[in-house]
């Protein structure tokens, strides 16, 4: 058995971003449109995977470490930054819906980190909503990377990820306002 499994599969979740961003900066006779969108799409979605393993693996192989516990969460957020980035450089995604997504992820992670520091880290633990933001992005990402139709035109991967990243944005902001209300800020930000 491999030891800490689980933070070599984080790691490879931090090497795998800029191997997607990389996809689209090839020439087009390297690799066609399509087969950008395509790569890109695949290791995105392996790197995602790796997001679900290492937690399981760590939790099974009783392998949790505080390094992990750490590594983890920001290798999600650069994940989902770096394909934000490159969507927006793709006109797949609008400015807002990436600003409200990379700002909430900056911001949810100064309140954890500010909180742990004050003793209260576990009153901003991760909650079932923020979870169900991070479904509906990994959803969306890989449909909004891939970009062309599937199964002969029947799914139209752009309009279908779009209408997901929007959702994402909506539950980004509600899961933003449920942490700070959990974190016991009010609106004039006092605590």
């Amino acid at each position: 058995m491999l030891p800490h499994l689980p933070t070599a599969l984080t790691w490879l979740r931090i090497v795998l971003i800029p191997v997607f961003v990389a996809v689209y900066y090839f020439p087009d006779d390297w690799l066609s449109p399509m087969a950008k969108n395509w790569t890109a799409m695949s290791v995105f979605a392996v790197a995602a995977i790796t997001d679900w393993l290492d937690g399981y693996l760590a939790r099974v192989l009783d392998q949790m470490s505080a390094f992990g516990a750490f590594l983890d969460p920001v290798a999600d957020k650069l994940m989902v930054a770096g394909a934000l980035i490159v969507l927006l450089q793709l006109d797949r995604v609008e400015p807002l819906v990436a600003l409200i997504i990379i700002g909430r992820e900056i911001a949810i992670s100064a309140l954890r980190e500010w909180m742990a520091q004050i003793g209260q880290g576990k009153s901003v633990a991760v909650a079932f909503i923020g979870k169900l933001k991070t479904v509906f992005q990994m959803i969306a990402i890989p449909l909004l990377l891939f970009h062309d139709p599937l199964f002969v035109g029947l799914l139209n991967c752009q309009f279908l990820g779009t209408i997901l990243i929007n959702v994402a944005a909506v539950l980004t902001v509600v899961s933003m306002l449920y942490y700070l209300r959990k974190a016991g800020i009010s609106a004039d930000g006092t605590v």
